[in-house]
């Protein structure tokens, strides 16, 4: 019985000794879930990215574009934001979130403003992507679709 049960406890350890890291020199970002994706004027609209990086040094850019499917060719209704990621010590296996926010068709200090189609509602989805200082690429992510209410 002894021996069945030191077998048992050895098995475990062994697998977790052999684990590996899920984290990679290009950096890992994935959406976390929305609070609302109907908007009226003035609203704000909240991304939180969930983010991962082996060296921690994701310093560098967050990239935002907004994409209409309703009016795509209406100037001002599509556009790409650069966002400069604060600078913070690097950790390794750095695990964290980042907010970014946008208010729909209000002028609020310190939040980007987006507009929408002029003459009717808008559905527009935003894809996400980041670099870190050593000039790793994310993975582009999407969001799922946004209404703008008119």
């Amino acid at each position: 019985m002894r021996t069945k049960i030191l077998i048992l406890i050895t098995i475990p350890l062994f697998f977790y000794g052999c684990k590996k890291s899920t984290y990679t020199s290009k950096p890992q970002i994935s959406l976390l879930p929305l609070s609302s994706n109907v908007l009226t004027q003035g609203q704000i609209l909240k991304f939180q990215l969930e983010f991962t990086d082996k060296e921690g040094d994701i310093q560098d850019t967050l990239w935002v574009q907004k994409i209409s499917r309703t009016c795509p060719t209406t100037p001002g209704v599509q556009f790409i934001s650069k966002n400069k990621i604060p600078d913070f010590t690097p950790t390794p296996n750095l695990k964290g979130t980042l907010e970014i926010s946008f208010v729909y068709n209000a002028n609020v200090t310190g939040i980007q403003s987006i507009v929408g189609c002029t003459n009717r509602n808008d559905t527009s989805f935003f894809r996400f992507w980041m670099k870190d200082k050593a000039q790793n690429r994310s993975d582009t992510i999407f969001s799922p679709d946004i209404i703008l209410i008119r």
